[in-house]
C-alpha cells in the first residue's frame, strides 16, 4: 500500500539521514471553504483580544462576522479601522486549537495577501500542549509572513529557544513574489523529524535542519496547530508606521490542506 501511496505523491522529501519521506496525496484535514458564512466551527476557533498579542500590535481580534467570513469558495479576513475598546482596529486571528492539530505532515494554504502600510499576515503554526515551555521553547513554524511595508517580501521562518530574532539568531528566508497581493499563490511546509521545508508554489524557499542538538534547537516533535490572522501596526507590521487610509485590508484564503507524513 505505501509503495502505490509513494508513486502517487507529488515531492518526496530527502532526509537529512538519507530517509527519503513522502507525504500521503490525500489531506487528514483541510477547509476547502466551499459554503457560505462563518468559518466552520467544527474546524476554527478563535483567539479574541487587543492585548498588543506580545508585538505592541493596534488591533482588537473578534469572532465577528464582519472580520472573517466565507463565501464564494474563499475566506476572507478583514482589518477595518473600527474602534473597540482602546483599540483603533479590529481582525480576526483563527485557530484550529483542539480542532486540527497535527505532528508531522504537509501543510499548504493557497492565499492572496493584503496590501497597506500597517497591514501584516501571517499564515503560521504554534504548538497545542508547550511540552517545553512557553515562547520561544516550544517554537514557532511562520509558513507565510507579509508585511505592507515590504510588498512582496513573503517570509518563511522558524522560532526556537536557540533561534529567534529576540536574541539575534532567528532563522528565515524572505523571497520576492512580486504579485504576491494580485494573485493566489501556494505558501506550503514539509515537516519532517529531519527538517522543516518551506516552498512557495513549490519552489524551494526556506530549510531548517534538526540538528540533533535537543530540544532548544529542534522542539518541533510535538502537536502543532493552525493559525491564520491579519494584524495591524506592531514592532514588524508598524515599523514605518500604519496608513490608516488602507484600511480596511483583507486577506483571501483558497483552501487550507494537511497532508500525512508517511513511514519511510
Amino acid at each position: 500500500m505505501l509503495a502505490a501511496v509513494v508513486a502517487a505523491n507529488v515531492g518526496a522529501d530527502p532526509g537529512a539521514a538519507g530517509v527519503e519521506w513522502n507525504f500521503g496525496p490525500t489531506p487528514v484535514w483541510q477547509d476547502e471553504f466551499d459554503y457560505d458564512g462563518a468559518p466552520d466551527p467544527a474546524r476554527w476557533g478563535y483567539d479574541t483580544g487587543g492585548s498588543g498579542w506580545g508585538n505592541d500590535e493596534l488591533q482588537h481580534y473578534t469572532d465577528q462576522l464582519a472580520n472573517a467570513f466565507v463565501g464564494d469558495g474563499l475566506l476572507t479576513i478583514v482589518a477595518r479601522k473600527q474602534r473597540a475598546g482602546k483599540n483603533r482596529f479590529t481582525s480576526a486571528r483563527l485557530v484550529s486549537r483542539g480542532k486540527g492539530d497535527f505532528l508531522y505532515g504537509r501543510v499548504e494554504i493557497r492565499a492572496r495577501l493584503p496590501v497597506g502600510r500597517g497591514a501584516w499576515a501571517a499564515l503560521w503554526m504554534l504548538p497545542t500542549d508547550n511540552r517545553y515551555g512557553h515562547w520561544p521553547r516550544s517554537g514557532e513554524i511562520d509558513i507565510m509572513e507579509h508585511v505592507g511595508h515590504e510588498p512582496g517580501q513573503v517570509h518563511v521562518t522558524v522560532h526556537t529557544q536557540a533561534y529567534n530574532h529576540k536574541i539575534g539568531t532567528q532563522r528565515g528566508q524572505a523571497t520576492t513574489v512580486a504579485d504576491a497581493s494580485g494573485a493566489f499563490h501556494r505558501y506550503r511546509v514539509d515537516w519532517t523529524p529531519d527538517a522543516i521545508r518551506g516552498y512557495i508554489d513549490d519552489a524551494p524557499a526556506f530549510e531548517f535542519a534538526n540538528e540533533g542538538t535537543g530540544a532548544d534547537a529542534w522542539p518541533f516533535d510535538q502537536r502543532f496547530h493552525l493559525l491564520m490572522n491579519l494584524a495591524v501596526g506592531g514592532s514588524w507590521g508598524g515599523a514605518q508606521g500604519v496608513d490608516e487610509a488602507a484600511f480596511p485590508a483583507w486577506m483571501e484564503v483558497d483552501y487550507v490542506r494537511v497532508y500525512p507524513l508517511l513511514e519511510p
